[in-house]
């Protein structure tokens, strides 16, 4: 088994996304009246048409179909598109999975190519955490996104991005969001997903990170043991093991991120740094490498992220069943 790769990307940091009339005109009234009835007759139909192809174009996403019923969870400071909140669509769970897609918005995450093409981290992961939302909410689970477009979690001001990038301030205060956005959602499990990078192309496979130094660590690895093995299965891919996140010799973008030595996102509590962490078991996967060719053609492609899905629900409904 080969040992954990160190990502050259900002996140996710080893500190550390959703507008009265005349009674001498009763006769003239009640022929508008009938004519007024009839315009809106037809603009019914014409509304009842424009949402039936609506819905014919969602339904050629190959399942990415929105719900009507999405909310945002209330926490302030948050992009539009962030921290969305889905009912099941089948079924009425009273459970609640967190999917985190890394990276959004000015952060790429890791950057690779396929067939002439970039293929970055951030389109991937959110790719892949919209179909799984739809194979859970299919399951009977409520699904709660970090983000569900290219932006981060939190409204960013012009301080927190310099030449182009997020700022380090910026990057450590979008993942407490995101933690905080698992928190007040009151989640059963968190999973955050990410892709792989390394400087030379011919590494590839498949890992999976968890946090050692939480009152429920066991359940923690069982999760991330659980959704290794999935991923594994389903896409032949070369079993980079399951490892504690202090493993992962990632770079930092501070000092005190590098003192802390967790991921945010399920690390413990550090005061001044994670002063609410997660509440709920927690991993975070690396299901390929964009930086190999194959896989990064694998990562990019709608079938691929569609199988990277399924093995992720697997493994989640898995671990979600054993836990009752």
């Amino acid at each position: 088994m080969a040992g954990p790769i160190a990502n050259a990307r900002h996140v996710p940091l080893r500190t550390r996304r959703r507008r009265g009339p005349s009674p001498l005109l009763r006769t003239a009234l009640a022929v508008a009246l009938l004519v007024a009835l009839a315009i809106v007759a037809v603009r019914v139909i014409g509304v009842t048409r424009a949402a039936s192809a609506i819905t014919a174009n969602l339904g050629s996403l190959g399942g990415l179909t929105p719900s009507l019923a999405a909310s945002q969870v209330p926490l302030s400071g948050l992009e539009s598109g962030a921290c969305i909140s889905y009912p099941p669509t089948h079924g009425n769970s009273v459970r609640t999975v967190f999917l985190d897609a890394g990276h959004g918005g000015l952060d790429p995450g890791v950057v690779g190519a396929a067939g002439g093409h970039q293929v970055l981290e951030k389109d991937s992961a959110l790719a892949v955490a919209t179909r799984l939302s739809t194979l859970l909410r299919a399951d009977g689970y409520r699904v709660v996104m970090a983000r569900t477009q290219d932006s981060s979690v939190i409204k960013l001001s012009a301080s927190d991005s310099a030449t182009g990038a997020l700022t380090d301030d910026a990057e450590h205060r979008d993942l407490l969001a995101r933690a905080a956005c698992a928190n007040a959602a009151g989640a059963s499990v968190l999973l955050s997903i990410h892709f792989n990078g390394f400087d030379d192309p011919s590494v590839g496979g498949t890992e999976t990170f968890y946090d050692v130094a939480r009152p429920f660590a066991a359940a923690n690895k069982q999760l991330a043991a659980d959704l290794q093995s999935a991923l594994v299965a389903e896409l032949g891919t070369s079993d980079r093991g399951v490892w504690t996140d202090d493993q992962l010799a990632a770079p930092t973008l501070t000092n005190a991120g590098s003192a802390y030595g967790h991921l945010i996102e399920l690390g413990p509590t550090a005061s001044g740094w994670v002063d609410n962490p997660s509440q709920m078991p927690g991993a975070l996967v690396e299901p390929l490498f964009v930086t190999n060719p194959a896989d990064a053609q694998l990562a990019a492609d709608p079938a691929g992220q569609q199988r990277i899905a399924g093995a992720l629900a697997s493994g989640l409904l898995k671990y979600l069943s054993a836990a009752g």
